[in-house]
Formats: structure tokens, sequence, C-alpha cells
């Protein structure tokens, strides 16, 4: 089985120009920039809002639309620090980025990530911007919340997961890439900053795969593999 070390997974990320173009950014982890965002904070109501719309899954604390899913956004301003989750992709592929400064430089990036199906992400109040691109609105979280009814059984296109409310701790079974051929990746982190240091483990299964969410772990995150069910 081809494994991936810790900490090592690289994937691809677009970053749009002030031009309009786009830059293929190659990341380790599906970040750049040190961890600034630490643990997860509690999100605190932004001064300005979306319409409200319903979270899928998760408890009721959970269905508070905070922010759209396409624009940039002042942190402190247009949008609170806290920790904010979507849904998935709009029509051409969810994509967001905290960033240190509005330079729209590959340097001002703090963290980033192309979303396949469900995503988290923690806004650090040292954080300057944040960008989302044709994602499904933002809905502020608080990531203490208990409830919800954690599943055993999920798809391995799901995205990323909270432990205790999306899913339950446990060992889990998957049949691996979920196409023959394909690139079935998962990860547990232990926040939602989506830096290197927000890793707990992660791999690459070229085939069956097993893998143990720990109670304490915050999220599991898996893209492109088969269904996961507890064993």
């Amino acid at each position: 089985m081809s494994h991936t070390s810790r900490k090592s997974l690289i994937t691809r990320h677009k970053v749009l120009t002030g031009g309009g173009a786009v830059l293929a950014l190659m990341t380790l982890g599906a970040c750049t920039g040190t961890d600034t965002a630490g643990k997860d904070d509690a999100a605190k109501k932004p001064a300005a809002s979306a319409p409200a719309s319903a979270a899928a899954g998760g408890d009721s604390t959970q269905k508070k639309a905070a922010l759209k899913g396409s624009g940039t956004f002042e942190v402190g301003k247009d949008v609170q620090p806290g920790t904010y989750r979507t849904t998935g992709n709009g029509t051409a592929g969810c994509y967001w980025e905290r960033a240190k400064d509005s330079s729209g430089e590959a340097d001002s990036i703090i963290s980033n990530d192309n979303v396949t199906g469900t995503s988290y992400v923690t806004i650090a109040d040292t954080d300057k911007i944040f960008k989302s691109n044709d994602c499904k609105s933002w809905e502020a979280v608080d990531p203490k919340a208990a409830g919800g009814s954690p599943k055993t059984e999920f798809s391995g296109k799901a995205g990323m997961l909270k432990v205790g409310t999306d899913i339950a701790p446990g060992t889990y079974k998957s049949a691996g890439p979920a196409e023959e051929g394909g690139g079935c990746y998962w990860e547990r982190t232990k926040n939602a900053a989506h830096d290197l240091d927000s890793i707990i483990a992660n791999e690459n299964p070229t085939g069956p795969a097993i893998v143990t969410i720990g109670a304490d772990d915050a999220y599991f995150k898996t893209n492109d593999c088969g269904d996961w069910k507890k064993s």
C-alpha cells in the first residue's frame, strides 16, 4: 500500500490573481504558512449576514447563515473570527482562502482548500482576509456544541466531517478509492485551521483502508474514497 507520511500530502489549489487569471499553487498538506488559528473558537455574530439557510446534518446550532459563498471579506468587519461550515460546491468548484493581507499574492496565503462535499474552516482573529469562490453559503457554528446524531456509516466523498457531531469516533473500513485508479485520501485533524500542524495523520490508500478516528479528533476528511463503515 502506498502511504504518504504524516503532513506530506501534496495538493493543488487555485489562486485567483488580480487580473482574473488562475494560478495553480502547489502546497503541502492543502495549506501554506504557520498555525495562527490554534484551537477552534466559538463564532461571533458577523456584522453582515446572508439570508438564512439550513445546514445539512449536525445539530441545530449549525443553521445560522453567516457569509455568502463567493466574495472577499475583511476579517473583523465583513466576517468575524470563528468557525464556519459550508455544505459544498456551487457550479465551478468551491475554493476558500485565509490570507494575512489583501495583496492577492501567493505569499499572503495562510491556508486554503478546494472543497469536495462539506467543509469547515476556522478564521483566526489575526487573519486579515477570507476569500470564498463558488461555495454554498457559510454558516457560523459553535465548535464546542454537542448534539446531533453522529453517523457510523458515511460517504467516502463526504468531505470534512466533525467528529462527535457528524460522525462517531471509532474504527472504520473502506474499500479504498471510489473509482479504479482513483485517488482516495483521508485525514484526521485536531482543528479546522487547515495548516500542516492541524494534521494528526493522513493517507492515500490504493486498496482497502482502515482508520481509527479518535474521540479527541476534531474532524475527519475523506475525498474520493469508497463508503466508510464502522467495524
